[in-house]
């Protein structure tokens, strides 16, 4: 395999590793700010859903990694 695929696949690991801290932190935080996570009333669907593709975005960045990991 040419050497730019293996940048290719860690730069595009770290970008997705860093969109799941920041999406995942940033729900975190509004929900506390806006009194939806810790409120007495149920929790409105979007903190779930966020909190979900945040994951999805973790769990890729390391299916990526492996696979760079196996291009050598």
């Amino acid at each position: 395999m040419p050497p730019i695929f293996k940048a290719l696949a860690s730069i595009t690991a770290w970008i997705l590793w860093i969109c799941a801290f920041v999406m995942g932190f940033s729900t975190f935080i509004m929900g506390i700010v806006h009194g939806d996570l810790y409120g007495s009333e149920a929790t409105p669907l979007v903190y779930p859903i966020s909190f979900a593709v945040a994951g999805f975005y973790a769990i890729l960045a390391v299916v990526i990694m492996r696979i760079r990991q196996k291009m050598e």
